[in-house]
């Protein structure tokens, strides 16, 4: 997934981290690229990789959707430090749950029948 940010014009990917049922990217987006197009290019390459690792994970699929938060550059040590801290973070509150309470914080109106799927 690295690699693939790394690929594109001006884009940097400072970390790459998850558990068993979400990744987080920690990057900077070049302004020459939607994000849209960036998420398109990381799943189609890490999801052709890990096909290849195992035939029995030849089914692999991520799922369609996607967030995508930003932080400024003061931010980003405690963003990096989140994404190292997935599996223990995770031990306390599982993934939607932690989302579901990120988007309530914030503000973030929401449908559950289209955050899942």
């Amino acid at each position: 997934m690295a690699s693939t940010v790394r690929e594109l014009e001006r884009c940097e990917c400072y970390r790459v981290g998850g558990v068993e049922d979400h990744v987080h990217l920690a990057i900077r987006l070049s302004r020459t690229i939607t994000v849209a197009d960036l998420v398109q290019k990381v799943k189609t390459s890490s999801s052709r990789w890990i096909k290849e690792q195992d035939q029995a994970l030849e089914q692999f699929a991520w799922q369609k959707g996607y967030a995508a938060l930003s932080v400024n550059y003061m931010g980003l040590h405690r963003l990096l430090a989140y994404i190292d801290n997935q599996e223990e973070h995770h031990h306390i509150a599982g993934f939607q749950e932690e989302y579901r309470s990120f988007l309530t914080e914030h503000g973030v109106e929401f449908d559950e029948r289209y955050v899942w799927d």
